[in-house]
């Protein structure tokens, strides 16, 4: 019975040794680095600087859409009226408006979108957002 607990004990060392000896010698696989994406710089987004882009005429319809679509997400809400009268700051929201109508590269789609959008988050200045819409659109050259 001791022999066959000594020879039990062996084969299980020797099992042992192998799968060590294994691991040790073997060659560590590499891991795999994942493609990362290029990080864009990050764009300034201050209401001023994105009118900017707005107003600029050598902007694609592609840079106008990034544009607005930063507006409504950074500048989206336009603060409340003070008793009547508008809050200051609607003069840059009058003036995108505005300056988006008579851009030589925007599309009937992208004013639209952004107009609704933009009223639909400002019910108090509805109206004045769409006598501007329509300044802008009867301003335009045909």
């Amino acid at each position: 019975m001791d022999i066959i607990l000594l020879l039990k004990s062996a084969l299980a060392l020797t099992f042992l040794l192998v799968i060590l000896i294994y691991f040790f010698f073997s060659k560590p696989k590499k891991k795999q680095k994942k493609k990362q994406k290029p990080v864009k710089a990050k764009q300034p987004t201050d209401l001023k600087y994105l009118s900017s882009i707005i107003k600029d005429k050598n902007s694609d319809s592609e840079k106008l859409e990034e544009t607005l679509d930063l507006i409504l997400k950074y500048h989206g809400d336009i603060p409340d009226k003070i008793g009547t009268n508008n809050h200051p700051t609607f003069v840059i929201y009058a003036d995108i408006v505005y300056s988006l109508c008579r851009h030589p590269n925007t599309k009937s789609k992208l004013v639209s979108g952004f107009t609704s959008s933009l009223e639909k988050r400002n019910e108090k200045y509805r109206s004045q957002i769409n006598d501007v819409l329509t300044k802008g659109l009867n301003s335009r050259v045909i």
